[in-house]
């Protein structure tokens, strides 16, 4: 521009080389291509090189590898079939093949314009180490909104992420119309033709929810930008870094109080795109939204079993757990919660009012299961724990007496007493000359003490009745029975000396 600039003004090719700083050639070949094409030449022009015979070669080869092929490949080729030039010249025409294959074959995306209430994404991303176990986090992304939703999770099984697309449905309040996610065993079994078979659970659960499940096409995770954008971020602030300073979880309770810190951050601010914060837009979406089933579908409580008829006690994963035992005979559902300290066995009920969480236990070891007191009823009397109970009038007289007379009962004939029976009676016909709570006081007191003789209850109870009651009698506040100081006061003084 300064050339064409210069001559303009001088109209001379000489004056304007002056000006510029080149020789006239150069201008008066500048002058020429804008006075011919309208515009000035576009750099220097292209001269013949060596490798322009094999061009065509290389195309090929770019275009079979899918513009993969490398350059000391190509060069090594070219060099069989009697190329001279020199690696570098191969390595520049190889680049610039390269550019215009990417340039014919570039992928083109065209932006989604979504409804409201119509797509929800999900994926999955490698969650932090809790007690020295991986996690996942289990990522949903509603397209119209932006809303996010991420979820920790033990693993990927059909159990879990069931529980974690029921908790986000009720979470945005309502089901989209259809799902995306990846091909994932839990959704797609095979792929026949290019057409992918669902798994039969997963046709069972979206016909629960009344929402169509769509797969991406398998190694295109473009086909899903927002969820894996969505996981990228998670990942990057959730999963403790070097470069975000956060420090590792000390339980799985404090992963899931993070995730819906997460949650709360993301969806809260405006979004780079909407300029709206994605709770407000989801506000707005809800009344597009299907209502969500009232009861979650049963697979999301875990696995199936079956409750014995006379134990209330199911099996799971090597450890045995209890359950009320009003469920003897009924299936239950069970599932794990959480990771490591906090890890729980859920069991879950489904009734006719729905599912109830019937029992929660900590994790059993083989051999030693977990029992609730409160999932038994009363238990029997057994070998060790015998509970008197009388079966004739005179046992029933005997053990009306009070505790001391079940007491003596007990001991006596764990000694191997005689007479049991005659002894009872005489204690009864005891009562009526004394009191019965008197006669329960010595029967307790000869249990205590061992005296199971024939004599030996009148014996207690005529010395009960002759000797002061203890709680007759009061210490004096101005006499005790202890050893007073006084003698001691003189220890260690001399003769003639006294405190």
């Amino acid at each position: 521009m300064e050339i064409l600039d210069a001559y303009d003004l001088t109209g001379s090719l000489r004056d304007a080389a002056e000006l510029a700083g080149c020789s006239h050639h150069t201008v008066k070949r500048y002058v020429t291509a804008r006075d011919q094409a309208g515009t000035p030449p576009q750099g220097p022009a292209k001269r013949a090189q060596v490798i322009d015979a094999y061009l065509d070669k290389v195309e090929e080869w770019v275009d079979r590898s899918k513009g993969k092929v490398r350059a000391d490949m190509v060069h090594a080729k070219l060099v069989w079939l009697g190329y001279t030039g020199s690696e570098r010249t191969t390595r520049r025409a190889v680049a610039d093949v390269k550019a215009a294959y990417r340039i014919g074959h570039r992928r083109v995306h065209r932006p989604w314009i979504t409804e409201p209430g119509m797509w929800l994404q999900y994926d999955y991303g490698d969650g932090p180490l809790v007690d020295g176990v991986k996690t996942v986090l289990f990522v949903a992304w509603v397209a119209w909104s932006r809303f996010r939703v991420v979820l920790p999770l033990r693993d990927k099984t059909l159990p879990s992420v069931f529980a974690a697309l029921d908790v986000t449905f009720r979470r945005i309040g309502g089901v989209p119309t259809y799902v995306l996610t990846d091909n994932e065993k839990t959704v797609t079994v095979e792929h026949i033709a290019g057409i992918p078979v669902r798994n039969p659970q997963l046709v069972e659960w979206a016909r629960h929810y009344a929402v169509t499940v769509h797969t991406c096409v398998p190694a295109d995770p473009a086909s899903k930008g927002g969820t894996e954008a969505s996981v990228k971020l998670a990942k990057a602030d959730l999963v403790p870094t070097s470069v975000n300073l956060r420090d590792a979880y000390a339980s799985f309770a404090d992963l899931e109080a993070a995730c819906l810190a997460f949650c709360d951050l993301v969806n809260t601010r405006p979004h780079r795109i909407t300029r709206r914060p994605p709770a407000d837009m989801l506000a707005e979406e809800k009344l597009r939204l299907h209502p969500v089933a009232a009861t979650p579908f049963t697979v999301a409580f875990g696995t199936t079993r079956q409750v014995p008829v006379n134990t209330p006690m199911v099996a799971f994963e090597a450890g045995q757990y209890s359950v009320p035992h009003e469920l003897m005979g009924a299936t239950v559902w069970v599932r794990v919660h959480g990771r490591g300290a906090d890890e729980q066995v859920i069991i879950t009920h489904v009734s006719d009012t729905g599912p109830v969480e019937v029992a929660r236990h900590t994790r059993a070891t083989p051999g030693t299961p977990k029992l609730d007191d409160q999932h038994f009823p009363d238990l029997p009397a057994t070998a060790l724990d015998r509970t008197p109970r009388a079966k004739n009038a005179g046992e029933a007289d005997f053990l009306a007496l009070g505790e001391g007379a079940r007491l003596w009962l007990t001991e006596a004939a764990a000694a191997g007493t005689t007479k049991m029976r005659v002894k009872m009676a005489a204690a009864v016909e005891l009562a009526k000359l004394f009191t019965p709570a008197d006669v329960d006081w010595a029967l307790g007191h000869a249990a205590v003490h061992g005296r199971f003789a024939e004599a030996d209850l009148a014996s207690i109870l005529d010395h009960h009745r002759s000797r002061p009651h203890p709680e007759r009698q009061h210490a004096s506040e101005d006499r005790s029975l202890t050893q007073g100081t006084q003698s001691w006061a003189g220890y260690g003084q001399p003769e003639g000396v006294s405190s």
